[in-house]
């Protein structure tokens, strides 16, 4: 009999069904697709639709899809992954149901290919930022589950309704901040554990001018470097310093200009800013620290790396210094004409020892399997989404100090003031 008990318990169940996923944003991070070819950046295969079709293959993900504004791109976005994925990777599936129609032009074409989708169903928001908060809620409402990249949306009042949307339709939001896990970022956050309480943070993250071709539609106009690039270093920050209780009560921003203008971009447009946060410690306000976060987009054209970042950590009984722009990887190629740091550890491209796309380590890829594992066990009745919010996972509930701070740097630039932010009875507002 006990022998039977045993066996019982450890009888395998059956896998979760595969999750069906819509890519709502055709651009660099889901196709690697910009300006009618492959990006030039670190991304000339995208990352979204790469790792997707990838997990097709493995069986987690089921039909998948992608919708746009401009549907005249899809027969050159499928020759693209064609070209560079699909005869790349052993003839990895890359077919997807797209929207609108190749010859029509949408803006509200989301909502068609969000209504061919069912409850339980997921999509993937890698759209500019503004638009985040429209399509994420109308997912929501309609029993979807959503992956937003950062920043999830620009304000508090958004943040605040979509958590409040989620919980009321029971569904996993999910920020895709991925330098979570990236392995040097994790572990950090884990020793931070131990070196007591927060004192001071300072990172830095750029990229080069040329990506001002790329987001020049937006950039300046929709959103700013701080929403787009200190939004990794704002969440890691808080990842780290909100397991000791401290949490953000002002904040101040600088910003420079005059580099994005002359490139023709608007005239509003920053190329550096600065946000500098006031932290405390709950439950006693003696227990004072300080996070100085620096974006820029106007870093030089041949730095060897497409991104600069790092960070330094210090608390009352230890440091951490992290340099994830240089990790002792260096290529010199003649053809490139310069020394080049590359970061296999985000995005590893070169396909396994039999032919398959072989990046399923990087942390880029890591953070869309997580998503892809949380959805599928909700639908299962395995876990609830409350049951991610308390693994630590990037989720709304986990992710609105980072908005807070973001905003408060955006209305410091407009208004000119540092601005507070004031938590009460689990509402979050600034001042």
């Amino acid at each position: 009999m006990a022998a039977e008990a045993i066996k019982s318990t450890i009888a395998p169940t059956s896998s979760p069904s595969p999750l069906n996923v819509l890519m709502v944003g055709t651009g660099e991070y889901t196709t690697g697709f910009v300006g009618g070819g492959a990006s030039g950046s670190d991304k000339k295969v995208g990352v979204v639709g790469l790792t997707l079709f990838d997990l097709r293959r493995r069986g987690k993900v089921g039909r998948l899809g992608m919708v746009g504004v401009n549907g005249n791109k899809f027969p050159a976005i499928r020759q693209h992954l064609d070209a560079n994925i699909s005869k790349v990777y052993n003839g990895l599936d890359c077919s997807f149901d797209s929207y609108p129609a190749n010859n029509v032009k949408d803006p509200d074409a989301y909502k068609t290919a969000i209504d061919a989708l069912k409850p339980g169903d997921a999509i993937t928001i890698f759209t500019p930022d503004t638009t985040h908060y429209p399509i994420a809620l109308y997912a929501i409402e309609r029993g979807i589950h959503v992956l937003i990249t950062k920043p999830a949306v620009k304000t508090l009042e958004h943040h605040q309704a979509l958590m409040e949307a989620a919980k009321k339709h029971n569904v996993y939001v999910y920020i895709e901040h991925h330098k979570r896990f990236d392995p040097a970022y994790s572990d950090a956050r884990f020793k931070a554990q131990k070196l007591g309480d927060f004192n001071y943070f300072y990172s830095y993250m750029s990229q080069p001018k040329s990506q001002l071709e790329t987001f020049k539609a937006w950039a300046g106009v929709d959103s700013d470097i701080s929403y787009y690039l200190n939004s990794h270093h704002v969440d890691i920050c808080d990842s780290m310093v909100s397991q000791l209780d401290f949490i953000p009560v002002k904040a101040s921003a600088s910003a420079a200009k005059g580099i994005a203008t002359s490139l023709g971009c608007n005239e509003a447009t920053e190329d550096t800013i600065t946000v500098m946060v006031t932290w405390q410690k709950r439950g006693d306000p003696s227990k004072i620290a300080t996070g100085v976060y620096t974006a820029s987009w106007t870093a030089p054209q041949k730095a060897g790396v497409h991104s600069n970042q790092y960070f330094h950590y210090m608390a009352s009984g230890g440091e951490i210094r992290i340099n994830q722009a240089k990790r002792g990887y260096d290529v010199a190629d003649d053809t490139v004409g310069q020394l080049v740091w590359y970061n296999p550890f985000y995005m590893k491209y070169a396909p396994d020892e039999e032919g398959n796309f072989g990046g399923q380590t990087g942390y880029g890829y890591i953070s869309f399997e997580k998503f892809v594992d949380g959805c599928r066990a909700v639908n299962s009745g395995a876990l609830k989404p409350a049951d991610l919010d308390a693994r630590g996972f990037p989720t709304l509930n986990n992710t609105i100090a980072t908005t807070a701070i973001l905003e408060a740097g955006r209305r410091s630039l407009d208004e000119g003031r540092e601005i507070k932010i004031e938590i009460t009875d689990g509402s979050w507002k600034l001042v």
